[in-house]
């Protein structure tokens, strides 16, 4: 971004928030609450457009917020999306950034300035809840040993977390280092080369199943679910995938509850909508979607259980909420839940084309909600806006200054976050197989060669050796690949895309 763009975006939060009754001078700074949806598709709550299916907590959300049309996660997959959101950098600058194993190590740089960092200096008490996915420690990592660098080492006071995903090993949780109920009589081993210990795997004993793979998915078995991975040892610490969500919730209660008398910084990454979905007894079976619907309604609950903590502690007022997803939807994405037969006329992308994985919209379009009583206008916005400018914006927010080399793709869009502005970023850049370029009413697909469609989720990935040229207010959908016709345009965003690569950074 040139500079007098981004000194035009600056003094728009300023003026926004002194017309909110803040300044730059004297912030007024709220509370941040962060819930971080997984696999959750832009159709697939009710407040954006779904009808199979009710999501009253988030609908409540965004009839007293604002609610984005055009939000982007970083990326069409979890580890770089989160590792954008958290660096204010886009993942693709930095190798080692792609969907890590369960036994990665660290990817964000320790003493770098990131989202928790910037607002523990402000002052905020910072924590991290639920799925995590960007690797912990260094080196060799031992799980039985205190494990760091961490959460604690780049900007978090408090942390509880899956180390990765629920379908990776290990299927225990970790809160400040620590692995929660481990046994030291009973040592955990993580490998994802050769099998380790004497557990069975799911490729050879499906018959001690409960949820089967579709593809994948099939080694150590734990609580009757074979994963990606194998585990041995780590018996009592083991988690029971029924009860991740009201764990995880719990601890995010916990956090606000302990820290209600200042200010607070809460990431709480839920691991809803991912696979494995083996939804809580309360759930299975109430979508009438199988249990991909039924674990929509446990996020749904997920989200009411903090917005109910928040009003019982009366905090609602100084209290800036923001739900959303790491990334676009899947609907088969490894295991036989009835995901595809009970889909019934649900669309998870709702008018989008493409999914996780993807280069088309659905896999990075998503829902976007903020709330800030009496601060963040009611409504909807058009306003192009993306995770990776949580950093800068938050900062405008605190009255933080950032380092000129800090968040170097974060843009400053408060503006557009308050609803004080119709405005968000000029251009976006997508992460998938293929990178795309938004600006404005165009969307450029750089060409990309590999496959069109991805074999085990059959989504359509947007590859192809042309490149391709939409317009997304007449083609929301993506269908009439405009390129040919438009060959200055493609050009044009050909070069700034190339530009964007080249200077390394864009703030």
């Amino acid at each position: 971004m040139e500079r007098r763009e981004f000194l035009r975006l600056s003094a728009s939060a300023c003026v926004s928030l002194a017309g909110n009754g803040l300044t730059a001078a004297a912030p007024v700074r709220p509370n941040i609450v962060l819930i971080y949806a997984d696999d959750l598709g832009y159709g697939d709550i009710s407040c954006y457009g779904a009808t199979k299916i009710r999501t009253p907590n988030m609908d409540r959300l965004a009839s007293q917020g604002l609610r984005f049309i055009q939000a982007h996660s970083p990326a069409a997959t979890c580890t770089p999306s989160r590792y954008s959101l958290l660096t204010g950098e886009y993942a693709w600058r930095k190798k080692g950034t792609n969907i890590l194993p369960g036994d990665a190590r660290l990817i964000i740089k320790p003493g770098r300035t990131t989202l928790p960092s910037m607002l523990r200096q402000a002052g905020y008490v910072t924590g991290a809840v639920g799925k995590w996915h960007l690797g912990l420690g260094a080196g060799n990592l031992d799980w039985n040993t205190e494990i760091k660098p961490g959460p604690q080492e780049i900007g978090f006071d408090y942390s509880f977390l899956i180390p990765a995903t629920g379908d990776r090993v290990p299927c225990v949780f970790v809160e400040n280092r620590r692995v929660v109920g481990l046994d030291p009589a009973d040592p955990i081993q993580v490998s994802y080369g050769a099998p380790v210990g004497t557990d069975p795997t799911g490729k050879e004993h499906p018959e001690l199943l409960k949820v089967h793979p579709s593809h994948g998915h099939d080694q150590t078995i734990v609580n009757g679910i074979s994963r990606i991975g194998f585990m041995s040892g780590g018996n009592a610490a083991r988690w029971v995938d029924e009860e991740i969500a009201d764990v995880l919730t719990g601890k995010a209660v916990s956090f606000l509850e302990q820290h209600r008398d200042r200010q607070f910084f809460l990431y709480f990454a839920t691991h809803d909508i991912h696979v494995p979905r083996v939804p809580h007894p309360r759930f299975a079976g109430r979508s009438g979607l199988g249990p991909r619907g039924d674990v929509i309604l446990q996020f749904d609950w997920c989200v009411g259980e903090v917005l109910q903590a928040i009003d019982r502690w009366k905090l609602a007022e100084n209290t800036l909420i923001v739900v959303t997803s790491d990334n676009g939807p899947v609907v088969d994405d490894g295991y036989r839940d009835q995901a595809v037969e009970k889909l019934s006329r649900h669309k998870p992308t709702g008018p989008l084309r493409g999914g996780k994985y993807s280069a088309f919209d659905a896999g990075t379009r998503v829902p976007f909600i903020v709330r800030w009583p009496g601060h963040v206008k009611t409504g909807v916005s058009r306003a192009l806006i993306a995770q990776i400018d949580f950093l800068s914006s938050f900062a405008a927010l605190t009255g933080m200054q950032l380092a000129a080399g800090d968040a170097p793709d974060s843009l400053n869009v408060l503006p557009a976050l308050l609803g004080a502005s119709k405005v968000g970023r000029d251009h976006f850049v997508e992460q998938a197989g293929a990178l795309s370029l938004i600006q404005g009413e165009w969307k450029y697909i750089e060409p990309n060669k590999g496959a069109r469609i991805e074999r085990n989720t059959n989504i359509e990935l947007s590859n192809d050796l042309q490149p391709q040229l939409y317009n997304l207010a007449e083609d929301i959908g993506e269908k009439r690949n405009l390129a040919a016709r438009h060959p200055k345009k493609v050009e044009e965003m050909a070069d700034l895309l190339k530009k964007i690569r080249e200077q390394g950074r864009t703030r």
